[in-house]
Formats: structure tokens, sequence, C-alpha cells
């Protein structure tokens, strides 16, 4: 492909009307910032250096906790896990900005210290910038390790609605009613091993993956990958005799499966039921868990990128390029998944934008008022929420408050501006 080609393609278009949106443009960059903190939260705030010496011995303190939650390993002497960083006779030290951990209570500076106000601590360089909460808790640090928070839970609850949103989508539009045939031994031994599968693989074992995902991010990778392996396992035992009993005129008879008509018809069921208020209730009523936030809001707000998905490929699978890749004796998937589907994401990417928008505007709302996230774990709603109880506190409405409400903003102007950018209406003024 010639560059005047590739500068000339809708892709590029689409990037060029982009980048002439100002605010979206900004809004980009603005996020990418936000991923640099939220990836760096440990290097921006923390209450161990970065780097020290310690009698004679070079010590990497944020690494040693890495290797401890993320994979599980004892990385600290009994000497060192108790040593107090700050008041400990260090050779020398890189320390981040703010010297608090987000949870870390500095009673010193209890109940709620304002900016301005005065505070009893020993260097400038431990100066709360932001003030306090009525724990002692630093509300800046609070901020920065909330931002990995709620990007967390925004980008991996929209992932999961996406899958399930693009896979249904895909699955309905390309497929309709009539073109999916399977025969009877398939279908009647395949959905139960299916069903099966989700059983052991997940609801029964729920209780040793949130154990794993409470331990180290390691042990829950692999106590998710052998539920996978069991999950697979039992489907193909169940689907296997399907094989034999293809054979008999019975079995051997293929049905038409109503795809679009079914995922539809789950697509208005899920339209139809109070989707906040099934969120809040599960929360409430289920042992608090971030992991379980995040999978409720994602199973819960799919049903618009299903849509997105389910008509674009509804327009995309009539082209002349598809018929084509037919005759060529291509395969339904391939085709579906390696040529429609790609031409078909762009309006979903709009959905994909208000919905991370969306996510964090939930868990903002569910930590305010003290359920579904561990109390432990310091969110923006969580120090917004601090400023209840203390009401002359502004600093604890206000800097939670500015936070929830510039990103909200930025992912709403991020998603217009992609929704614009791929409007070919627009992109003919």
């Amino acid at each position: 492909m010639t560059a005047s080609a590739i500068a000339h393609s809708p892709r590029a278009r689409a990037w060029e009307a982009f980048k002439k949106n100002k605010p979206a443009y900004f809004s980009l960059w603005f996020v990418v910032f936000m991923a640099m903190v939220a990836l760096f939260a440990d290097f921006l705030a923390y209450n161990k250096p970065i780097i020290a010496s310690y009698k004679g011995q070079i010590i990497l303190p944020i690494f040693r906790d890495y290797g401890e939650k993320l994979f599980g390993l004892k990385m600290w002497e009994p000497e060192l896990r108790k040593l107090d960083w700050r008041r400990a006779e260090l050779d020398w030290a890189v320390w981040p900005p703010v010297r608090y951990a987000p949870e870390e209570l500095d009673l010193r500076n209890a109940p709620a210290v304002g900016p301005f106000d005065e505070q009893v601590i020993d260097s400038p360089a431990e100066r709360h910038y932001l003030g306090t909460d009525n724990l002692g808790r630093d509300l800046l640090s609070g901020l920065i390790h909330g931002t990995r928070i709620s990007l967390t839970v925004g980008l991996v609850s929209v992932g999961i609605s996406a899958v399930i949103g693009i896979l249904l989508g895909a699955l309905a539009g390309y497929f309709g009613d009539t073109s999916l045939q399977v025969s009877r031994a398939t279908l009647w031994l395949g959905l139960p091993g299916v069903l099966l599968g989700l059983y052991y693989a997940f609801y029964v074992r729920r209780f040793v993956l949130a154990e794993a995902l409470g331990t180290s991010f390691l042990h829950f990778l692999g106590s998710l990958l052998i539920s996978l392996i069991i999950g697979t396992a039992i489907t193909v035992l169940v689907w296997l005799p399907s094989r034999l009993l293809k054979r008999t005129a019975w079995g051997g008879k293929r049905i038409h499966l109503w795809v679009d008509l079914t995922i539809s018809r789950l697509i208005e069921v899920m339209i139809s039921l109070p989707t906040t208020l099934m969120i809040f209730t599960v929360a409430a009523i289920a042992k608090p868990s971030l992991f379980l936030v995040m999978a409720v809001i994602g199973l819960t707000s799919w049903t618009g990128i299903a849509r997105f998905t389910r008509g674009e490929m509804l327009k995309v699978r009539s082209l002349d390029y598809i018929q084509a890749a037919r005759a060529l004796g291509y395969s339904d998937l391939r085709i579906m998944f390696l040529h429609a589907l790609p031409n078909s994401l762009a309006p979903v990417l709009v959905s994909i934008a208000f919905g991370v928008a969306s996510a964090i505007l939930v868990e903002s709302g569910l930590s305010f008022l003290g359920i579904g996230v561990p109390p432990t774990t310091v969110t923006w709603g969580s120090l917004l929420s601090a400023a209840r109880s203390a009401t002359g506190a502004w600093w604890l409405a206000v800097f939670p408050g500015i936070a929830i409400f510039t990103v909200v903003t930025v992912f709403n102007l991020l998603g217009e501006g992609i929704r614009d950018a791929i409007d070919p209406r627009l992109q003919e003024r």
C-alpha cells in the first residue's frame, strides 16, 4: 500500500479529524498522564524510599514490596520488615515526592488537618501537601493511589463488558437466525457441557479464586488458569459422546440456531433490569472485594456494546469482500473474527470510552456509601465520604470531587471526540 493510500485511509482521516478536536485530543493525553500516575503511584507516594543505603546495604524497598504483593515472594528480612524508614538512620535515600502510603495513619496530624494549617512534622519533606482526613491519612497519597483504583475498575470492568458485548453482538449480527447450523447431538450435549464447565470452573472454585486474589496477582493468575483448564476439560468430556450420536439419524440432523433472536431477547431482558440497583445490591450483600465490583459492573454493562456490534455486523456481512471470502471457502469464524469484526469496532470505541467514565462513577458511588470496596482500600469515593463526618474539612470534599469530575469529564470528551472523528457526515464538512 502506498503512502498516499495510507494517508487517505478511513483510519488516517479519522485520526486527523480527532487531532483537530482540541478538547478530545487533550483528553487523550490526560488519560495517558493518568495512566502514568496509576502505574508509578508507589514511586510518587509511599512510606518507603525508592532506593536507600542502610548499614552499607543497597535496598530497593518498593521493588521488594512488589515482589511480595504481585508474586507472593518473601522479600524482607525480619529486621527490615519492621523498620521505620522515616526514622531509621539511613546512609542515603531517594524518596518519593510524598512520603506517606495511602492507608498510613499519622496520628500526630489527626483528625483532619488542612493543607494550610500548622502540621506536626519532623521535616518539611514530611508535610501533608493537601492535608489529612479524620484518621490522619495523607490526602494527596490517597488521590494518587486512588487514580490506580479508578482506572483499574474502569478499564477492567469495561474490558469484561467489551469481551461479552463484542462476542455476543458479532454472533448475533453475523449469523442471524438461519446461518448457523449444528447437529442435535452437538447442541444437546455441548450446551450442558459449557454450563457444567462454567459451574465447576468458577462457581465451585469461587472461594479459591477470591483467596488467591487476596494473596498475590501471580497466585490469582495460576488459580484462574486452573479454573479454565477444569472448565475446558469438563466441556470437552460432556461433548465427546456427541461425535458418536451424530452418526445416528436423530443426532445427526442439523438444526438452525436462533442466534440473533436469542441474543436480542437477552439484551432486552438486561436492559429492562435496574442495573445500578442490581450493582449496589450485589456489592452490599457480598464480601467486599474490588474484583467483585469490577466483575459486577462488567457483567451488567455489556448491552450497549453488543447492540453497536450487532448493528455494524448486520451492515458488514452483506458487503462484497465478505461474499468474496465465502466464495474462497473461508470458514465463518475466520471471516467473522479476521475480516468482519475489525471493520465493525469503530462505533464500539465510543461506547467503551463512555463506559469507562460510567464505571468510575459507579465505583466512586459505591466507595462513598462504604459498600463493595474493602474498608482498608483508599479510593476517591472513600475520601469524599470522609468529608461527611468532618464538616469543616473543605479539602476532603474539594480535591476528591475535582478528581472524580475531571476524570469523568475527560472520558466523556474522549468518547465524543471518537464519535465525531468516525462520523463520515462530520468528516465531509
